[in-house]
């Protein structure tokens, strides 16, 4: 039987290939790399289409694992639904057959959330096309679909804070909406801090001073992370 360090020796040997699957683009670094390759997705896009595309733009490189992160429900490492705003397909499907390595299929949120978190109860809220919601709870990843419930006027928090709500609202509003949000979700879940990530951070002007913002690339981290470190996944 390996002793645990050798099994860690062997996890931080590991190439490991990281793909962060977003309702507008997929973006896909391996480790040790520095520059990822991406491809545009979209509200028809296919886990058919992802996986061809991800195999012809990293056959540059060699990797013995893969992280992937999907804005869907995943449950046990599969998906359960298909994502609000990508295509049909992804529940159910085998990604580890389609890519031929072992794999591991977390939400994408959750992603972000394991390369940002410190300890204690954190709360991740990611703002992109929609809005992604994770939680850790002393070392316990706990991804949630926050987004998805009401809000105001009938609509959800997700299409007030999302792309959408950005485009019909206009930033300044949004940016009040953003503020509201943070804090309805800061006050109910009681976390310790909170991380925000997502393509549309670079849109805010100020943050809560319980709140900071990290780089989108961290997701590749986090699918890093899911190797190499013991990460508990609710």
């Amino acid at each position: 039987m390996a002793r645990s360090g050798e099994k860690t020796k062997k996890q931080d040997n590991l190439s490991i290939l990281a793909i962060d699957v977003g309702g507008t683009r997929v973006k896909a670094l391996v480790s040790g790399e520095e520059e990822p390759v991406r491809e545009i997705s979209g509200p028809d896009y296919t886990p058919e289409q992802m996986v061809e595309a991800v195999l012809r733009l990293t056959a540059h490189w060699h990797y013995d694992v893969i992280s992937l992160g999907v804005p869907s429900v995943v449950r046990r490492g599969q998906i359960v639904r298909d994502p609000v705003n990508l295509g049909t397909g992804w529940a159910g499907f085998d990604f580890a057959q389609a890519f031929g390595k072992p794999i591991k299929v977390v939400n994408d949120a959750a992603l972000q959330a394991i390369a940002s978190y410190e300890g204690g109860r954190m709360l991740f809220l990611g703002l992109g096309t929609g809005l992604g919601t994770c939680m850790v709870l002393e070392g316990v990843v706990a991804p949630m679909e926050l987004g998805h419930m009401p809000y105001r006027k009938g609509l959800t928090f997700e299409q007030h804070v999302g792309n959408a709500g950005m485009e019909s609202l206009g930033k300044k509003e949004w940016r009040e909406h953003v503020a509201i949000v943070i804090d309805i979700l800061y006050q109910a879940l009681e976390p310790d801090y909170v991380v925000l990530g997502g393509g549309n951070t670079k849109h805010l002007r100020e943050i809560p001073d319980y709140a900071r913002i990290i780089s989108n690339a961290s997701a590749f981290e986090g699918g890093f992370r899911l190797w190499r470190g013991n990460i508990p996944t609710l």
